[in-house]
């Protein structure tokens, strides 16, 4: 074994992302609970569903007002031409203009509709709309919850690269003693250089993979830093440690059916389902009686209404019911029809693969939950057993009994085993988090 391969267990719980950040700078300290706050506050993936909703329930609210009445103020002018006056004289009376010369026409009205009875069909769309709301709403609940584990994951890789860090910070502290030691020793005549040499050797291998775990650090931060939405350039530092009882995952079949019955992506597929529903219900309604009441107060000068016709402003006012029902439409609603009804299945469809799928995740994440928490087990003991091997081996060196590469080779094995430790710490923090995620926790 060498420290290379050490370090490609290490690599393999981080991220790519750019250079460590500038010394002297004080880092932040943050814990999980305010990494996802402030996550969730800058996010402009949220924003935008959150127009959305803001949207669905503008037009909930369009639909629940064409159920109401409407009324509206209505003004015009009209400039005709000239025309010849129409006049009745008789004998003895005055002469009475019937039909007098009025070029210019003002008109003013007060207009009520009120469409009061269309079938059900306004009804129905105003349930579809209020389904496709709470839907959305489900939609960023969803996406809430989604950025909550991305912000989860991106702080346990930090923490690891931190601590994964500091393991390798300590094997540098180590062999470092054991290089000037056999620097002593070579100084004495006791060993052959290239002893020294080869334990240099490993020195150099450790050093590079330091710079590597340095850099991976910066990438964890710079991945979570973009997820919380933060400027600046100085490091966060995490306030937390991997260490810490891994809860048990717990009962398949309860987890699933918990997770059937709090995923909010079901909860938003079934409000489209029915949704879908509402909307045949309105299309069916199209070939049902539409009755409406329709008036107004109309103050105009001069006034059709009164006759003889006069320049004077005049009001008057008009009141009428008026049904109307279409027997053919060339197949217009036919076709709403058919298209609600495919959304319908397409939807129903969904929704049963969402079931699927669900139990699914909740299987695999609780097999890597419980495969973490035997993992972290497994861990604890190697690094307990290279401890004791270098040890004992550090021992027999001194002793003169085994060679320098047995040393180097222990020393490498311990570094494999605490890196290894950090790896499955993170895996089953990880584990958790995508659990709760699968559960709709």
């Amino acid at each position: 074994m060498t420290s290379t391969r050490a370090l490609s267990f290490f690599i393999a719980v981080l991220l790519a992302v750019p250079a460590a950040p500038a010394a002297g700078q004080s880092p932040a300290t943050l814990t999980l609970d305010e990494a996802i706050a402030q996550g969730l506050a800058n996010s402009f993936r949220l924003a935008e569903l959150e127009a959305r909703q803001d949207s669905a329930e503008a037009v909930e609210q369009g639909r629940a007002a064409a159920r109401r009445p409407s009324l509206a103020a209505l003004a015009g002018y009209t400039r005709t031409n000239h025309v010849d006056e129409f006049v009745i004289v008789q004998p003895g009376q005055l002469r009475q203009v019937v039909y007098p010369d009025v070029p210019d026409n003002f008109r003013t009205r007060l207009d009520l509709q009120w469409l009061f009875y269309t079938g059900g069909r306004l009804d129905a769309l105003e349930r579809a709309s209020r389904a496709e709301r709470q839907a959305t709403g489900e939609d960023l609940t969803a996406a809430r919850a989604d950025l909550r584990l991305e912000i989860t994951r991106a702080f346990w890789a930090l923490v690891t690269a931190q601590e994964a860090e500091q393991v390798l910070a300590r094997s540098l502290d180590s062999i470092g003693a054991y290089v000037r030691d056999l620097r002593a020793r070579l100084d004495q005549g006791l060993i052959p250089p290239n002893e020294l040499l080869s334990a240099e050797a490993q020195q150099s291998r450790e050093r590079l993979v330091s710079i590597e775990a340095a850099n991976a650090r910066a990438i964890a931060d710079a991945d979570l830093r973009r997820l919380l939405g933060t400027q600046g350039s100085s490091p966060i530092q995490p306030a937390a440690r991997l260490e810490g009882v891994v809860a048990d995952a717990g009962n398949v079949d309860r987890l699933i059916a918990e997770a059937i019955a709090h995923r909010p992506e079901r909860r938003a597929l079934t409000e489209r389902v029915q949704a879908a529903r509402s909307r045949m219900e309105a299309a069916k309604a199209g070939l049902r009686p539409q009755v409406g009441i329709d008036g107004g107060f109309d103050y105009a000068s001069p006034n059709p209404r009164h006759f003889p016709r006069s320049d004077q402003w005049q009001d008057s006012w008009d009141v009428s019911i008026n049904a109307s029902w279409t027997f053919w439409d060339g197949g217009r609603t036919g076709a709403e029809r058919a298209d609600a009804a495919a959304l319908a299945r397409l939807a129903e469809a969904r929704l049963s693969d969402f079931d699927r799928q669900v139990t699914f995740e909740v299987r695999q994440r609780q097999l890597e939950l419980e495969s973490s928490r035997a993992a972290i087990a497994t861990a604890l003991d190697g690094v307990r057993a290279a401890a004791e091997a270098l040890r004992v081996v550090g021992e027999r060196f001194t002793a003169g009994v085994v060679t320098n590469t047995e040393v180097l080779d222990a020393q490498t094995a311990l570094l494999q085993a605490e890196l290894e430790r950090t790896r499955a710490l993170a895996s089953a923090r990880l584990a958790e988090a995508r659990l709760a995620r699968a559960v709709g926790r």
